[in-house]
């Protein structure tokens, strides 16, 4: 089947006909006619299979009769991070440039007023993140009362990153009757019940089952020690060793990790880049630009990178840490395996991360390959953690070294003279020990080895007896 047969408009077909898609994806091809029929839609499917276009393409179809109003968009598209949000902006103006339509982002990171000003003119599209638009409702500067479709992306998520709240206001706040589409990977009971609580009636598109794995990604595992510095040396050596290593995006379960992971990899030699949701909105976009373009490698990043962005040529995937919950793993070795290509994806598996490994085996119903991989001689010292971090550290964390105490170019006071601690030669004969069965108290041993005192250097008067009055 052609996107010509899925109904969408001339202008959208000319625009996909120019990237150069001919064939729709299975998610694609079952949602597109159902969105297009105005029929809400829960759609199913894992990373990496085209959910953004599915409903990308037969908005832009719907939104070709109509006008905007100010502060009242037609649409809502909600994105659980603001990397989302900006890359359905993407496909708005890839897919839109021959349609007039004001597309908005109200995302974190950008001020205020500028936003305000673009919902002032008119909004065909917003897309948002949901604390963002709440923050512009309860201001006043915008109303949500004339949304006529509702597309709640990632729904999965959402949940996770403690949205569902936000969601279910900003639901009442739409009206009853506009048209719902719900797109996630996996199905937890919390997002089922908001399926039946906010959806009428839906269309179920499922093309994978729920949690499921790419056929094109090989996935396996490596074992490592307990210590923090037997994974990095381990993350190296695969980097090094892995074959047809293109580019590769790092995972890890803090943020703290990620800057330690990134600072050691740098520090090793290799051109790298990080992710994470505590660096300002710049730094991410520059960093993840960086890596779609091929500029770095290697991406070091937090969750906040595992879901739905959009860069199809990632080869690797590697788990630094293996993630809590099941389903993140599901999402994170999506980024690789893409739109048909091969991937790879290695967890790297602590003894302290086996239950972690035996619940992501049983959500996806295959065991995890075990590889075996020679652990490489340490190139880190024992104290290398504690290095590594050091920056993070304020300076007087530190101890002061010992040495510190010498002066420059003298020598320590307090060290012992030349040969203190060489026993006594037979011949020598050791000064006679008090013949008092007990301790001769420190004075008196300092009166007895004392020299006497030469006064030659004081003055005359400080030499006079004194006498005592009576």
């Amino acid at each position: 089947m052609s996107f010509s047969n899925l109904g969408l408009s001339d202008k959208v077909l000319a625009a996909v006909a120019a990237t150069g898609y001919t064939t729709p994806t299975p998610i694609q091809e079952k949602a597109i006619p159902h969105v297009l029929a105005r029929r809400d839609v829960l759609g199913i499917a894992q990373t990496g299979t085209g959910k953004t276009a599915a409903f990308v393409l037969p908005m832009l179809t719907l939104l070709e009769k109509g006008r905007a109003r100010a502060r009242m968009p037609r649409t809502l598209i909600l994105e659980p991070t603001r990397e989302l949000a900006a890359q359905v902006k993407e496909n708005f103006d890839k897919y839109g440039a021959g349609q007039k339509l004001n597309v908005a982002l109200l995302i974190g990171g950008v001020s205020f007023g500028d936003q305000d000003t673009k919902l002032m003119r008119g909004v065909d599209v917003l897309i948002a993140t949901p604390g963002r638009l709440l923050d512009h409702t309860e201001r006043g500067g915008l109303l949500l009362t004339g949304v006529e479709l509702l597309v709640i992306d990632e729904a999965d998520r959402m949940l996770d990153m403690g949205f569902i709240p936000d969601i279910e206001r900003i639901c009442k706040l739409v009206p009853f009757t506009r048209q719902t589409l719900f797109f996630t990977a996996t199905m937890p009971p919390e997002i089922r019940r908001i399926t039946e609580t906010f959806l009428h009636n839906p269309e179920k598109v499922e093309v994978s089952k729920p949690a499921s794995t790419a056929i094109t990604v090989t996935q396996s595992q490596v074992g490592v020690g307990r210590e923090p510095h037997e994974k990095r040396e381990m993350l190296r050596q695969l980097l090094r060793d892995a074959k047809d290593l293109k580019n590769a995006i790092i995972f890890c379960n803090r943020k703290r990790d990620v800057a330690v992971v990134y600072k050691s990899l740098q520090k090793h030699g290799f051109s790298v880049g990080a992710l994470h949701g505590d660096m300002d909105q710049s730094a991410r976009t520059a960093s993840l630009d960086q890596f779609r373009k091929g500029e770095l490698p290697l991406l070091v990043a937090s969750d906040v990178a595992a879901r739905g962005l959009d860069i199809p040529e990632v080869s690797h995937v590697f788990n630094f840490d293996v993630p809590h919950h099941p389903d993140d793993y599901v999402h994170r070795i999506g980024r690789t395996g893409r739109a048909g290509r091969l991937g790879t994806a290695i967890s790297i598996v602590s003894p302290a991360d086996q239950k972690s490994v035996a619940a992501i085996e049983k959500l996806i119903g295959q065991p995890i390959a075990r590889a075996d991989v020679a652990p490489v001689p340490s190139t880190e010292a024992a104290t290398s953690p504690v290095r590594e971090q050091q920056t993070e550290r304020a300076p007087d964390d530190r101890k002061p070294r010992r040495d510190s105490q010498r002066s420059r170019g003298g020598r320590n006071k307090s060290r012992k003279p030349d040969g203190a601690d060489r026993k006594p030669h037979a011949a020598e004969k050791p000064a006679q020990a008090p013949s008092i069965g007990r301790a001769m108290p420190a004075a008196a041993a300092r009166e007895q080895h004392a020299e006497p005192a030469d006064h030659s250097h004081l003055p005359a008067f400080l030499l006079r007896p004194i006498r005592a009055r009576g």
